[in-house]
């Protein structure tokens, strides 16, 4: 690309900070500023040249920013942020809470076709890479199974959902696979598995002074899109203890495919996993690929809400067609 891609970032937790450096590695990139509902003055930037600004302005950077990446959490932020900043911006976000995907995709869909925008929905690895490869490992062998199997690892969406409870001041969530159920996945029998025997969630939590623990275990326990089909276990631990055993953020999974093709039903296996020392860092650095993507095909004059499923693989590369064809097909 001959010109720079401005871009903003809205929200600097461990995304926004992860978002902060996958831009550095991209030299076809330019940020322009972070916003926050914070103080800015209060946010520690090493970026002398990237402006921290309160989200109440950011209309002021309608015509200074091409695409604005949305760093907060699904279970609050987003479902906010993404239709109002649709109407300002391209915009990429992460929203993860699959049951309610199709509900978030029409909200933003509707604000960014009138506005002219487009807005890329739920990209990360899952949702994201791990969609893909669901849908390209069934259109391949429509006669088997999906199985998806996540971690073990530190799983973002569902911190920041444990966190946003009453009574929690502090907090994370691992996502545990059984190995017996990959296992039996991978030997090719296509296995009718629960949810609940698929993972397990471990949540360590740090409580407010003199909240209700039983309160705080029970509501994280039957929280719907989240914990209350998992077999859940919550710890309550100082914060210290958080500090030192639980500030590392690894994550991965798995995505399987097993099923039949031919006369002979022989059996086929597709498997995608991934393993990550930075859960954030990596999804930054998925989001910011696809805000490249969301640059080109605005300027195509697409407009609306999109999915990882509705770009084009090309787009996300800052590399030429004939560059990709001669090293990577």
């Amino acid at each position: 690309m001959s010109e720079q891609i401005r871009i903003g970032i809205v929200g600097f937790g461990n995304l926004g900070r992860g978002t902060v450096e996958a831009i550095k590695k991209s030299a076809d990139m330019e940020l322009i500023a972070i916003f926050t509902r914070r103080a800015p003055e209060s946010l520690k930037i090493d970026e002398p040249n990237v402006e921290v600004v309160h989200i109440s302005n950011v209309e002021d950077y309608q015509d200074k920013i091409d695409v604005m990446i949305l760093c907060g959490g699904s279970a609050t932020d987003l479902p906010e942020q993404g239709p109002e900043l649709a109407k300002l911006f391209n915009t990429i976000d992460s929203y993860d809470t699959h049951a309610k995907i199709p509900e978030y995709f029409s909200s933003v869909d509707a604000v960014a076709k009138e506005s002219g925008k487009v807005s890329i929905i739920s990209v990360g690895w899952d949702p994201g890479l791990f969609s893909i490869n669901r849908l390209m490992a069934e259109a391949i062998i429509p006669q088997g199974e999906n199985y998806t199997f996540w971690g073990k690892g530190l799983s973002q969406g569902h911190s920041d959902a444990v966190r946003r409870v009453d009574g929690v001041k502090d907090g994370v969530q691992y996502t545990i696979p059984a190995d017996a159920a990959i296992e039996k996945v991978r030997s090719g029998v296509n296995p009718e598995l629960t949810t609940a025997e698929k993972h397990r969630r471990v949540c360590y939590i740090v409580a407010e002074e003199g909240a209700d623990k039983a309160k705080i275990e029970n509501e994280i326990k039957t929280m719907p899109n989240y914990f209350a089909d998992y077999d859940t276990e919550v710890n309550f631990i100082t914060e210290e203890v958080l500090k030192a055993e639980h500030s590392a953020a690894p994550h991965g999974g798995f995505v399987i495919r097993g099923g039949e093709t031919g006369a002979d039903q022989n059996k086929q296996i597709i498997e995608f996993s991934l393993k990550l020392d930075s859960n954030p860092e990596f999804t930054a650095s998925v989001l910011v690929a696809y805000a490249r993507a969301a640059y080109r095909m605005y300027n195509e004059g697409q407009a609306g809400a999109k999915t990882v499923f509705d770009v084009p693989p090309i787009y996300l590369s800052p590399r030429s067609a004939e560059d990709l064809r001669r090293d990577l097909l």
